[in-house]
């Protein structure tokens, strides 16, 4: 790479930020900018995004990069964005259908439900590696048609987009000339054939969604296009990465070493452990693309979990603790649950909207158990973070059904890291190494690495100098073998919950 091109802006569209970051050529973060988002909730299980805001913020944040670093410099864009969001636009307007369907969004459970009663539940998971659940995209895809008239004519006409949300991006910044998505990301629809790398004509004639208004799928690591009229940002930039965020977060982990489990906390959560085969018959874990780096596919064992950070901020707001600045409200759910030597018996099992893996039960609905008179605040925020890591701990217990899984480290990022009890206590309770990234922006990190190799194809090996720097949290194995019992509780809470809502 030319010293006057050695730059990279890795933009991360998350569900409650978006962010960009400027790389220099040894991988040092020369500026960092983001913005809020704000999610929809207009009835209950709904949660959506207006998907001109995601764009907005989106640019902003790319304009505040470029300008903060001398734009001759700036070799490309990556992208990594949340994924299974949804979103429809007319092609030839750039309209949206409506609101982008977020991630969280359950409304498409009763068709789901409709899928699993007449059997396709083994079909599906076999092609996709996914178990058919209102998470993924392709269930959102077609309700987005369903919402507008003629919608599903309009899209076998090529008249109607469908895609996630680097799709969504690229073709904005692109003034619509790059209509693509990546490997990642597509197999996160459940429309994509993941050992065969393409839209699967049976999987999209059982959700209805017509070939024409999907976009091409193309390597995690490849030159999707250049920007192109977008106020703010030069033309020509190419786009040389975009990866599902927690993709592009095992990749700057560690570049998907064995054995390097990564686990991202955030509104909600993954763990993923890259595998060399897709064993996709497993149902209660998602088998999925990691990337594709533009030499091979890899392939990721993974398990997605609803509510983590999004459970601790919903009982924060409960608590009043949610009035807080940022910053004491950080440092409070680092003293208080250290402030009490346990729950008092007081289990969260934040099923807001259903829970995910390893359940994937859709129907059941959040619990706070085991309550009592002495129970006070702190005991309630501590029960809520050890929520966080049991359900980490239950996806770990069932990826150890995979043949090629190891285990040697839990590589973690994201917001809710920060907090070093939580580290320590997920250390303590799976009794193994916890790695916490020094760099917030992993994702961000990851899908820069990716556009570097666009950049050298071939020179593999020079990527791991531009990986993250982590902090270990070594585990306490005496406390690891006392915290058995306390997870063994928290898996009959669990029971209680699913047995209730399908009394």
């Amino acid at each position: 790479m030319a010293a006057d091109k050695d730059v990279i802006i890795a933009l991360d569209e998350g569900t409650t930020n978006a962010k960009a970051i400027a790389l220099d050529g040894e991988g040092n973060i020369l500026a960092r900018f983001s913005t809020p988002l704000t999610l929809q909730t207009p009835r209950e299980g709904w949660v959506e995004q207006s998907g001109d805001m995601l764009l907005s913020a989106s640019v902003t944040v790319l304009e505040q990069a470029i300008r903060a670093v001398d734009a001759q410099r700036i070799a490309g864009l990556a992208i990594s964005n949340q994924r299974e969001t949804a979103i429809g636009w007319y092609r030839q307007s750039g309209k949206t259908l409506g609101p982008a369907i977020s991630w969280q969004c359950s409304r498409t459970a009763p068709f789901c439900e409709t899928l699993r009663q007449q059997g396709e539940r083994h079909a599906v998971q076999a092609l996709t590696g996914l178990p058919i659940a209102p998470l993924f995209s392709g269930s959102k895809m077609r309700w987005l048609l369903d919402s507008v008239p003629e919608g599903r004519a309009l899209a076998q006409r090529g008249e109607i987009c469908l895609g996630t949300i680097d799709s969504w991006l690229l073709w904005n910044l692109t003034a619509g000339e790059a209509f693509c998505c990546d490997e990642s990301n597509a197999s996160r629809t459940q429309l994509f054939n993941i050992h065969e790398g393409r839209w699967d004509e049976r999987l999209l004639q059982l959700f209805g969604i017509p070939l024409a208004a999907l976009p091409q799928v193309c390597p995690t690591s490849h030159r999707f296009g250049c920007t192109k009229g977008v106020a703010g940002i030069p033309d020509g930039i190419p786009v040389l990465a975009m990866a599902g965020d927690s993709h592009a977060a095992l990749f700057g982990h560690a570049l998907g070493k064995p054995g390097c489990v990564k686990a991202t906390y955030g509104t909600g959560s993954s763990v993923m452990a890259p595998v060399s085969v897709a064993q996709a018959e497993m149902t209660t874990l998602a088998t999925t693309v990691a990337w594709h780096d533009g030499d091979k596919r890899v392939y990721g064992l993974e398990g997605n979990i609803p509510h983590t950070g999004d459970a601790v901020a919903w009982l924060t707001d409960c608590t009043g603790l949610g009035e807080l600045a940022p910053e004491a409200l950080a440092a409070a759910l680092n003293t208080l649950p250290a402030s009490v030597d346990s729950t008092l018996g007081v289990y969260f099992v934040p099923a807001l909207t259903g829970l995910g893996a390893p359940w994937w039960d859709d129907r059941a609905r959040g619990s706070i158990s085991g309550l009592s008179r002495g129970v006070k605040r702190a005991h309630l925020v501590r029960a809520a973070l050890e929520a966080i890591a049991y359900q980490i701990a239950d996806v770990v217990l069932a990826m150890r059904q995979h043949a090629d899984f190891e285990l040697s480290a839990l590589m973690v990022d994201g917001g809710p890291t920060r907090n070093d009890w939580l580290m320590q206590y997920q250390a303590d309770l799976l009794g193994c190494t916890v790695m916490r990234s020094d760099v917030a922006e992993l994702s961000a990190v990851g899908a820069a690495i990716f556009a570097r190799k666009a950049l050298h194809p071939g020179r593999y090996e020079e990527l791991t100098r531009f990986t993250a720097r982590h902090t270990a949290f070594t585990p306490d194995m005496a406390r690891h073998g006392r915290l058995q019992k306390r997870w063994q509780e928290w898996q009959a809470a669990v029971a209680k919950v699913r047995n209730e809502q399908h009394s």
